[in-house]
C-alpha cells in the first residue's frame, strides 16, 4: 500500500508521487487556526488599521509610538505619534505613556523587528501593547500623511501595497 501523504490525504488522489511543499505539513485543525490567527491579531495592528482608526476623529483609544532614533523620525513619522527610542524606553516610558492606554509600536518596516523590541519592553512594563505591521514603510508606501522635520508630507500609494483606487483593500 503506498504511504498517504499530506497531498493524498487530502486529494485522496493515491498517484501523487511527490510531496506538494505546502502541504508536507499538514494545516492545522480549524479550532487550533482560529486559536493562532486570533492571538495574533491580539498582537499585531494592520497599518490601514492604525490609519482608519487615527482619521475617524476623536479618541482613538491606543498611542501610536515610534522607536526609532531621532534622525529616523526627523526623516519621518506618524502624526500625532509619540517619539520614543526603544533604548529609552525603561527610564522614559512611565513620563510619556498612560499605562491604561493601549500602545501600538512601529519602527522602519517589516525588515526590521524594532517595533518588536519596543514592544517586549513596553510589555515588560505592563502596558498592554500591539506592533503595527509594516512600520513607518508601509504606511508611507501606502499613501498616507507624515511629518518630517520640515513639514507634512505625502506619497502617492504604491499599488503593490494599497489600492490605488479605493479607499481600503477590502481585507
Amino acid at each position: 500500500m503506498t504511504p498517504m501523504t499530506p497531498l493524498t490525504a487530502m486529494t485522496g488522489t493515491a498517484a501523487a508521487t511527490t510531496v506538494d511543499p505546502v502541504l508536507r505539513v499538514a494545516p492545522a485543525a480549524p479550532a487550533e487556526a482560529a486559536a493562532h490567527f486570533r492571538a495574533s491579531l491580539a498582537f499585531h495592528a494592520d497599518v490601514s488599521d492604525v490609519a482608519a482608526a487615527l482619521a475617524a476623529g476623536g479618541d482613538p483609544g491606543f498611542v501610536v509610538l515610534d522607536s526609532r532614533s531621532t534622525a529616523s523620525w526627523d526623516q519621518g513619522h506618524i502624526p500625532g505619534a509619540v517619539h520614543l527610542p526603544t533604548a529609552l524606553i525603561a527610564e522614559q516610558a512611565a513620563g510619556l505613556l498612560d499605562p491604561d492606554v493601549p500602545v501600538v509600536t512601529y519602527c522602519w518596516g517589516p525588515g526590521c523587528n524594532g517595533a518588536t523590541r519596543a514592544a517586549l519592553a513596553l510589555a515588560e512594563l505592563g502596558y498592554r501593547v500591539k506592533e503595527m505591521l509594516g512600520g513607518f514603510e508601509y504606511w508611507a508606501r501606502e499613501g498616507f500623511a507624515y511629518e518630517t522635520w520640515e513639514g507634512g508630507e505625502r506619497r502617492a500609494a504604491d499599488p503593490l501595497t494599497a489600492p490605488v483606487d479605493a479607499e481600503n483593500c477590502g481585507c
